[in-house]
């Protein structure tokens, strides 16, 4: 079963760059595509960017042109650069994949001044 933890949130001002890390473990093949979503307490999980092992990106509108999502097969990671934040974009960030597998610890990300 594949296992995945998050990392690389933190409190970062408006304007500010953070770049979230999602690295797999166990039986990580195929992963056909692997998804970051965010969640704040209380609501439920949305579907921020994903990326297809053929390469095809797509993003939620919020997030369009200031969040990118990329692989690296090598280190097994997925990773989710955020630029331009901004207070709205505060959550806990989570991967997943697809298939899916349960869903890690996640990571906060707090943006505020």
């Amino acid at each position: 079963q594949v296992k995945f933890v998050e990392s690389g949130g933190g409190l970062v001002q408006p304007g500010g760059s953070l770049r979230l890390s999602c690295v797999a473990s166990g039986n990580i093949f195929p992963l056909n595509v692997r998804y970051w979503y965010r969640q704040i307490p209380g609501n439920q999980r949305d579907l921020v960017a994903y990326l297809t092992s053929s390469g095809f990106t797509n993003y939620a509108d919020s997030v369009k042109g200031r969040f990118t999502i990329s692989e690296d097969n090598i280190k097994n990671t997925v990773y989710l650069q955020m630029n331009s934040l901004k207070p709205e974009d505060t959550a806990i960030y989570y991967c997943n994949a697809d298939p899916p597998a349960p869903w890690g610890p996640g990571t906060q990300v707090t943006v505020s001044s």
